[in-house]
């Protein structure tokens, strides 16, 4: 194979692992392309192909997260990694573990993390490198990101739910939850919930927030169950999909743009938790964008004429 064939064979792979380091598409996209660059760019044959391009894309990925912790810490409102649709790369013997980092609440634990931890985790108990693969990527001795591997298994440890429903059980949970969404159906979305659910939005400011963070089964179904009906009134379609590995849905008005994007945390035959992206920037890489103040305006003349 020339450069160009070893890089696309390989470009999955980097992708996957810059998306959990970054939890950015857009970020992860821009990391693997400047990997290709600098590997284009280089005059020597690595010895390793899969050893530089993932150095190299490690390397790059944890000086943009240097530099987004501080974009982050201004963000406007909860900030949520951008969501991922499908994961371009697939390894049988890791199934479990890449499923399990990708989920929403495992990135949100990651952000714990700091970048070179996050980094060691990812590539070692993520991917499953050797430490002599993840010391040159992140910098460091084996020593040093072995003891960076327990600092960061410790704080991952500390908050993470496991996601024990099989795969059949949570598309089954998710396609009631989104019926009686549609049907603004209360006491059916309360059955689905679990006591101490969260409804939380990312909006960055940029859109119409749904709610602050609410919390507790009757609230987030009494708000979701008075909500949602009216945007299915004014033409907004749901379309279930995977999110992030977990059950969820795109939103899209009535000519097809994204609205939003909604994913739920299923554990113990409930919804521990429905979290809602509508910040255009972070969606917009599903599709065209729909205009989400326009359709504001237009679910409150609808209710103005209702009433």
């Amino acid at each position: 194979m020339d450069k160009a064939e070893e890089f696309e064979e390989l470009r999955p792979l980097l992708f996957s692992l810059a998306y959990r380091i970054l939890g950015s598409v857009g970020d992860a996209e821009d990391a693997v392309q400047e990997t290709w660059l600098r590997f284009d760019g280089s005059t020597t044959l690595p010895r390793s192909t899969k050893a530089f391009l993932s150095t190299t894309v490690t390397r790059i990925a944890i000086d943009v997260l240097r530099s987004a912790r501080v974009r982050r810490e201004e963000y406007v409102g909860p900030w949520f990694p951008e969501p991922l649709l499908n994961d371009p790369y697939d390894d049988p013997a890791r199934a479990v573990e890449l499923a399990d980092s990708l989920s929403m609440a495992a990135l949100l634990l990651l952000e714990r993390l700091s970048p070179l931890e996050r980094a060691v985790f990812v590539l070692r108990d993520v991917f499953g490198f050797g430490f002599d693969e993840v010391a040159p990527a992140v910098g460091r001795s084996e020593a040093a990101c072995r003891q960076l591997l327990v600092r960061a298994r410790r704080h991952m440890a500390e908050g993470r739910p496991r996601f024990a429903a099989d795969r059949q059980e949570r598309q089954e949970l998710a396609a009631r939850f989104f019926g009686a969404l549609k049907d603004g159906d209360v006491h059916g979305l309360q059955d689905l919930l679990a006591a101490d659910v969260r409804l939380v939005g990312d909006s960055g400011g940029k859109t119409p927030q749904l709610a602050r963070t609410v919390t507790g089964a009757e609230k987030v179904a009494r708000l979701l169950g008075s909500a949602f009906p009216r945007l299915f009134r004014i033409d907004v379609s749901c379309e279930p999909r995977d999110v992030n590995g977990q059950p969820g849905a795109v939103f899209r008005d009535r000519d097809g743009k994204v609205l939003h994007i909604m994913v739920l945390d299923v554990l113990d035959g409930r919804v521990q938790a429905v979290r809602a992206v509508t910040n255009p920037d972070k969606i917009d890489h599903i599709g065209p964008v729909a205009d989400a103040w326009a359709i504001d305006r237009e679910m409150k003349r609808a209710r103005k004429r209702a009433n």
